[in-house]
C-alpha cells in the first residue's frame, strides 16, 4: 500500500520545518515546497528569500525529504499585492497576510502540490481543523499566543479538507524543542516579523515607490490645523507614532491619535487620549464576507469578534448578515477599529469566518 503524499509548505522556518518532520515521523511521503511570492527589487538587505530558500533546502537535507522551489510571484502580484495596493488608494488599511493565505498558500500553493500527486497539504500555521458532521472546522490553536486562526478565515471547504496544521496542538516553545532535539540547522532562527513582501524594510518609504505622496494637513476633531501630514495613505486609525505634531499639547498633555481620514479634503483627522470617543466604536459594517462552513451565523446569538490579530476576542451578536455585508454589534467599546482590517468571527474555539471591516 502506498502511502499518503503530503507537500509541505517549508518558509526556511522553525515552524514549517517541524511540520514536515512531524509527518515524515508519522509514516506520510513528504515532499517539501519553497514558495517564492516577491521578486521586485529582492535584495539582500532587507528581503531574506535566499537565505530562506538555503535553509529550506538544508532541513529537508537533514530529515530525509525531497524539496522542490516553486515561483508564485506573478500570481503574488496580481492577487495580493494589486489588491493591497488599491485598499490603499481607497484609505483603508488592507491585510495582505490574509489574502496571501487565500489566494497564494492555500489556493496556488494547493493546485500544485495536487498537480504533484499530494493527498494533502500541509503548513506550520499555528491552527487545527477538524471534521465534524460532515464539515470541516477551523479551530484556534492550543498555543493562545501564537493562534493564527484570525489570517485563515477565508478558507473555505474544498482548501480545509485538503489541509493539515501539524502544529495545531503545539506550544512554540515544544517546536523549538523538537527541532533543537533533531538538530535542525534553523531551530534558534528568529521569526519572520512584517509584511512577507516589504520585510523589514521602512514602510513608508516601501509604498512611495508605488503609491505617489499627496501631502496635506492634520485637522482636530473642532477644526484646528495642527500640522501636515506626508499623505494619507501612510496612516491608519490609532495611530500615534510619526505624526510630526508631538509638541501640540492641550489639556492633560495626552498624545494624538489618528481618529479619521477626510479623503475629499485629504486632511488627517487626529484626537487627543487613547480612550477619545472617536476612536471606539460599538458596532461596525463588514463586507466581502467568507463563512467557512458556506454558512453565515445566527443573528443574535452571542459570539466573539477580533478586529485586530492580537486582540482578545470580544463579545459580539451579529445584528444583521447577507450575502454582502453583515452588522456586528458588540458588549463594549472596541478601540480603533479600522476600514480594510478585518473582523473574523467565533463560536468558542471554532473559527466561522469573517470579511473587511467597511466602517
Amino acid at each position: 500500500m502506498s502511502r499518503q503524499r503530503i507537500v509541505v509548505g517549508m518558509s526556511g522556518g522553525v515552524d514549517s520545518s517541524v511540520a514536515a518532520l512531524l509527518l515524515k515521523e508519522q509514516g506520510f511521503e513528504v515532499i517539501g515546497l519553497f514558495m517564492k511570492n516577491w521578486e521586485d527589487d529582492d535584495d539582500e538587505q532587507y528581503c531574506s528569500s535566499r537565505q530562506d530558500l538555503l535553509d529550506a533546502v538544508s532541513v529537508a537535507d537533514n530529515i530525509g525529504i525531497e524539496i522542490e522551489s516553486v515561483n508564485f510571484s506573478a500570481e503574488y502580484k496580481e492577487r495580493v499585492f494589486s489588491e493591497f495596493l488599491r485598499e490603499y488608494r481607497a484609505g483603508r488599511t488592507p491585510n495582505p497576510d490574509v489574502l496571501c493565505n487565500a489566494e497564494i498558500k492555500f489556493r496556488s500553493f494547493l493546485d500544485h502540490a495536487l498537480a504533484m500527486g499530494a493527498e494533502r497539504i500541509a503548513t506550520g500555521h499555528y491552527a487545527q481543523v477538524r471534521e465534524a458532521d460532515g464539515l470541516y472546522q477551523l479551530l484556534k490553536a492550543e498555543d493562545g499566543t501564537k493562534d493564527q486562526s484570525y489570517f485563515l478565515y477565508r478558507l473555505n471547504q474544498a482548501q480545509l479538507s485538503k489541509t493539515l496544521f501539524p502544529l495545531g496542538t503545539l506550544y512554540k516553545r515544544e517546536v523549538r524543542e523538537i527541532a533543537r532535539k533533531h538538530g535542525l540547522p534553523n531551530h534558534d532562527k528568529k521569526d519572520s516579523t512584517g509584511i512577507c513582501f516589504i520585510g523589514e524594510r521602512p514602510f513608508r518609504e516601501f509604498l512611495n515607490r508605488y503609491l505617489p505622496a499627496d501631502p496635506g494637513e492634520i485637522w482636530t476633531l473642532d477644526g484646528r490645523v495642527l500640522g501636515r501630514h506626508m499623505g494619507l495613505t501612510f496612516y491608519t486609525i490609532g495611530q500615534r507614532q510619526g505624526l510630526g505634531i508631538g509638541g501640540q499639547r492641550d489639556g492633560e498633555g495626552d498624545a494624538w491619535y489618528v481618529a479619521a481620514k477626510d479623503l475629499p479634503n485629504n486632511r488627517l483627522l487626529v484626537v487627543q487620549g487613547h480612550d477619545h470617543d472617536a476612536l471606539l466604536k460599538n458596532q461596525l459594517t463588514a463586507i466581502d464576507l467568507n463563512w467557512i462552513s458556506g454558512t453565515a451565523p445566527h443573528c443574535r446569538w452571542v459570539y466573539g469578534a477580533k478586529t485586530r490579530y492580537r486582540q482578545k476576542d470580544a463579545p459580539c451578536t451579529v445584528a444583521r448578515v447577507d450575502a454582502g455585508s453583515c452588522d456586528i454589534e458588540f458588549a463594549g467599546p472596541q478601540w480603533a477599529v479600522t476600514p480594510g482590517q478585518s473582523v473574523v468571527v467565533y463560536e468558542s474555539r471554532v473559527c466561522l469566518g469573517g470579511g473587511i471591516i467597511e466602517g
